[in-house]
């Protein structure tokens, strides 16, 4: 197939459809051009950080109370102040007429710090390090889903100035909410269709048919995959799939945390290694929910949403044909994926040399 002339791909976990225009990617840019982060300038500890060990995190205004953060020197959980979301929600609704439609949502919102140190991201952390953020998701999870009420569990990683991100020290966040979010939701569906038409798990079948076509394979590793989809609307999107058909972090083994560890840290450098420079994204786990359609159907996976288009300074804007009518990309998945690969091993081969 010529995947260089414009045409649709469907994204088979949503039902959405893309437009894939990959001639647009030579046009000249006379666009918005970013400034890019020097994290090199931050120092290790920002006595004016809200988020680095023993500081003060909430004051006086607005009535609030002082709040200070422990002098924590590994992974640090908190209930966020501002939360979106708030637990004991109890208020009614008005639904009339038909069309007006709504409902309270409780929810708990929390913070995760990754590390203490101020200067540096995830990418700078070691496997040990990394592996602790990964038990730690897992024990949010398990103590969030076990609150009455509570049906799904948000993790996800806002990274750069680019992506709204208000704090550069290295941090994620955990939403839990009453119901089940629209995406979420819309994965769970389509993946339940699947196995009733097909017999077979939806991203088991993606992830055996790209390791076998291996055009759209970044990484890999004995546990782990990471592929640009072939439904991909951003220009440089990755997902990260178990090999092993698992419905939550919690279903992971030792061996399976340890090895996401790696490969985390992996695809980390892989896209600071892409345009030089830190890259900026919106990354997610998608987890079951607590009742989802049918257990069987649903597997594990990150998505990993970075802007930037062709450069350091360059990001894709979703408008126009993108907010009126679907998405649309400029640079086919496939291309995608061989610039990851290749910016991996140079990573890679940096990593190596700087070892020697």
């Amino acid at each position: 197939m010529n995947y260089e002339r414009p045409h649709r791909r469907r994204n088979p976990l949503t039902g959405k459809w893309v437009l894939v225009s990959q001639n647009r990617s030579a046009r000249p840019w006379h666009g918005k051009v970013e400034t890019t982060e020097d994290r090199a300038s931050l120092p290790e500890f920002d006595p004016d950080c809200y988020l680095c060990p023993g500081n003060l995190r909430l004051h006086h205004h607005a009535g609030a109370n002082e709040k200070r953060n422990p002098h924590y020197d590994g992974v640090f959980v908190f209930d966020n102040d501002f939360p979106a979301l708030m637990y004991d929600v109890n208020a009614s609704f008005e639904n009339t007429p038909p069309w007006k439609q709504g409902m309270m949502e409780a929810g708990i919102c929390r913070v995760i710090c990754y590390t203490p140190f101020h200067s540096i991201s995830a990418a700078d952390l070691d496997d040990a390090s990394l592996l602790a953020v990964i038990n730690t998701w897992e024990d949010q999870i398990v103590e969030l889903m076990s609150i009455p009420g509570i049906n799904y569990v948000q993790i996800f990683e806002n990274r750069g100035i680019m992506m709204g991100c208000s704090n550069p020290h290295p941090h994620g966040q955990i939403w839990a909410t009453g119901s089940v979010p629209g995406k979420i939701d819309s994965e769970d569906y389509h993946q339940t269709k699947y196995l009733q038409d097909n017999g077979s798990c939806l991203l088991c079948d993606v992830q055996k048919h790209e390791l076998t076509a291996g055009e759209r394979i970044v990484l890999e590793n004995d546990h782990w995959t990471v592929l640009v989809p072939y439904w991909a609307e951003w220009p440089f999107e990755t997902m990260l799939l178990p090999k092993h058909h698992s419905a939550s972090l919690t279903d992971l083994d030792n061996k399976q945390k340890g090895s996401l560890a790696g490969i985390w840290k992996r695809l980390l450098l892989t896209y600071d290694n892409l345009f030089n420079t830190p890259m900026p994204f919106s990354s997610g786990w998608h987890i079951a929910p607590a009742e989802p359609r049918d257990i069987k159907s649903w597997h594990l996976h990150a998505h990993f949403y970075p802007p930037l288009l062709r450069s350091a300074t360059i990001k894709k804007f979703m408008v126009g044909y993108e907010m009126l009518a679907e998405s649309q990309r400029d640079i086919t998945p496939e291309d995608a994926a061989e610039r990851l690969r290749l910016s991996a091993l140079n990573s890679l081969h940096d990593r190596l040399g700087q070892s020697r």
